[in-house]
């Protein structure tokens, strides 16, 4: 058996320093020497079977179950040098062929009816809510934040975020707003209190719709925000804005079409939305199998060139794309030490499996997006051109006016209201 882990993993890396300690107490060393020293250890031979079969849907479940162990540097350090020289699969043909066979499959995995839709947001998302609470920021913003500066905070980087946001969005008071996939109403909660907008938030998730309306109440924001449990298929009306942060991941690829097509019969004439998303740089793919059992089931990142000819489709103009380089990286590692620095209350709320199958989460999603593999990419949208300004400028000016209001105090303006 060892001998076979050796052939299988010297097929997979072949850059790096990797040694490898088999069940049987063998050791062997992988990769051309290069770069600081790397080392893991199977358990079992089990483990090692389980590898051999399918290594990108083993290596995570035998983390989780501690059947393998990180002997030599970080989580973080070993997933980087497997993605790193995973990337083609050029060395395997197996897996080619089971990535292959999942391509094909990938329709299939990712049929997100409207039920199967509520399920797969229900299995991420609607756990114990005071897990969320040990790294994201106070606000609850769970997507890629907006480092301004790469010094600055967690919480100011969401905040500028929200900020980047609603100056792309050209939004004025008055102006209706949908928030697609509002998540615990954070982004919808900006636009009513600093933009002045009539805020609808729609979410499938019933505890994040909970927290976000009660927050709406906290904050005397009810009256112009409201929350509903809804699928976006389901919405209907018009809206001069729509933002959607972190949630056309979760549409899967069969339904581009049904999800740009929404926005534009949503949208206004003369209306803007932005969608902010994960985007995959190498073209389209698969969803890691790991990610797709444990993680985010449905989900998929598109590809550039899978969004945008749905976006043609659905007649919607991409007035600005802009690509954000590294901020998820350094949003995931905030989350990731934060995380560990309390893992011991997340072992108390869940198990210790539970704990290494979302630190695996967080640093191979870090990995990811530290490689280049992933970015994060914001699409402008209008239904006609003129709509946006014809430079950039207005996104400093907005920016800067935001920032202004933000820094005012809100209860003299909730009282001269």
């Amino acid at each position: 058996m060892a001998r076979m882990l050796e052939l299988c993993l010297a097929a997979l890396i072949g850059d790096g320093d990797l040694e490898v300690e088999s069940a049987s107490g063998a050791s062997f060393k992988v990769g051309n020497g290069s770069g600081p020293p790397l080392g893991i250890s199977f358990r079992t031979r089990a483990a090692e079977l389980r590898f051999l079969r399918d290594p990108e849907l083993a290596l995570g479940e035998l983390y989780m179950d501690g059947a393998i162990a990180i002997t030599k540097g970080e989580l973080l350090d070993v997933l980087q040098l497997g993605l790193r020289n995973t990337a083609t699969l050029e060395g395997s043909r197996w897996l080619q062929l089971l990535n292959g066979t999942r391509l094909l499959l990938r329709r299939l995995q990712q049929n997100n009816t409207l039920l199967r839709a509520r399920a797969n947001i229900a299995h991420h998302y609607d756990i114990d809510d005071r897990l969320y609470a040990l790294f994201l920021d106070a606000d609850r913003q769970y997507s890629c934040a907006y480092f301004e500066d790469p010094s600055c905070s967690l919480e100011a980087a969401q905040l500028a975020k929200k900020r980047h946001i609603a100056a792309k969005l050209l939004i004025e008071p008055g102006h209706s707003a949908l928030d697609i996939g509002c998540g615990w109403g954070g982004m919808g909660l900006y636009l009513a209190a600093h933009c002045g907008a009539q805020v609808t938030g729609v979410t499938l998730s019933t505890e994040q719709l909970g927290v976000a309306q009660a927050r709406a109440r906290a904050q005397n924001l009810s009256a112009q925000a409201e929350f509903r449990l809804q699928d976006y298929r389901e919405t209907k009306g018009r809206f001069d804005r729509i933002v959607s942060v972190g949630m056309f991941e979760h549409v899967g690829v069969g339904y581009f079409d049904a999800y740009f097509r929404k926005i534009a019969e949503l949208l206004a004439d003369d209306g803007v939305a932005l969608v902010h998303t994960i985007t995959r740089t190498d073209g389209p793919g698969v969803t890691n199998p790991w990610i797709t059992k444990h993680i985010f089931p449905g989900g998929y990142i598109p590809a550039m060139s899978e969004a945008l000819p749905a976006i043609e489709r659905a007649g919607l103009i991409a007035t600005d794309i802009e690509i954000l380089q590294l901020h998820y990286a350094e949003t995931l590692k905030a989350w990731r030490e934060r995380f560990m620095a309390r893992r011991a209350e997340a072992a108390a709320l869940y198990d210790e499996r539970f704990c290494r199958m979302w630190e695996f989460y967080l640093a191979g999603s870090e990995a990811c997006f530290r490689l280049g593999q992933h970015v994060n990419c914001q699409f402008q949208l209008a239904k006609k051109v003129g709509v946006v300004p014809m430079t950039r400028s207005y996104m400093t000016a907005r920016e800067q006016a935001l920032r202004s209001r933000e820094e005012a105090p809100q209860d003299l303006r909730l009282a001269g209201e």
